[in-house]
């Protein structure tokens, strides 16, 4: 009877697609009956291990749609070789409560100065929060918006951009944009204002994002939309890359 019952369950599982409680039934059943666990408990241990493979394989799958060039953490992260970054900021950003606000990030700053880590260890904590999260440089997202367009393709691609709880742009300011790529990042923006959150990392001041825009008005409207309640962080410390490089010379003669 009971090898019947274990049958039935086994295949109910499989058919709830319960996979990991059905990996799992037959240990924690052994384990169960041996500690003198109540069928509540029991069937609590179950849910529990399948909630955590669950999320475990979320996160795997996030990490790799948000296509992040490196992995680097808020934990590995030098906040000694950054003077003046406010680290509790940087800690309370990592709850992720700022993109259920529909907040920004935009780091300004020097080249070199750690904007790509901070924007990536947070990008990571967002996917652990179970944020949908995509990574891309400026020039190579105003690139394949043009290429979509040109498909008939851009509304799809928007609509795809939209549906991330967090978008990080890194790279803005690097390379100018045509006129074109200009009105195509300002509509995907627009798109995303006060829906999804972005962050971004550039090298130039507010003053100076007409270099990158081009139009004057259209960049004082992004502004306008991008900066409004975002946390804006100036990392005006010297490069940690070329502080490094200088040791390692110097440790050389």
């Amino acid at each position: 009877m009971k090898g019947q019952t274990d049958l039935l369950l086994c295949n109910n599982l499989k058919e709830l697609k319960l996979s990991s409680m059905l990996k799992h039934y037959q240990a924690q059943s052994r384990q169960s009956s041996e500690a003198g666990m109540s069928y509540e408990d029991f069937l609590l241990s179950l849910t529990e291990i399948e909630l955590q493979v669950r999320s475990e394989n979320r996160l795997k799958r996030y990490l790799r749609e948000a296509n992040f060039p490196l992995t680097k953490t808020l934990e590995n992260f030098k906040f000694e070789s950054a003077p003046g970054l406010d680290k509790r900021l940087i800690v309370e950003l990592s709850t992720g409560r700022y993109i259920k606000e529909k907040r920004n990030v935009i780091f300004v700053g020097k080249t070199g100065a750690g904007k790509t880590h901070l924007s990536i260890g947070l990008g990571i904590d967002a996917c652990r929060h179970g944020i949908r999260t995509k990574f891309i440089t400026g020039s190579k997202l105003v690139n394949e918006l043009i290429e979509l367009r040109d498909e008939r393709l851009l509304s799809k691609a928007i609509k795809r951009y939209t549906k991330y709880g967090l978008l990080v742009l890194d790279e803005l300011g690097y390379i100018p944009f045509s006129k074109e790529g200009s009105e195509l990042l300002f509509q995907l923006l627009s798109e995303r204002n006060e829906i999804g959150s972005v962050i971004i990392t550039t090298n130039l001041g507010f003053s100076d994002w007409t270099q990158i825009f081009g139009e004057a008005t259209l960049t004082a409207a992004l502004l306008d939309r991008l900066t409004h309640r975002a946390h804006i962080i100036e990392c005006d410390w010297d490069s940690y890359r070329l502080k490094n490089s200088i040791k390692l010379q110097n440790m050389d003669r």
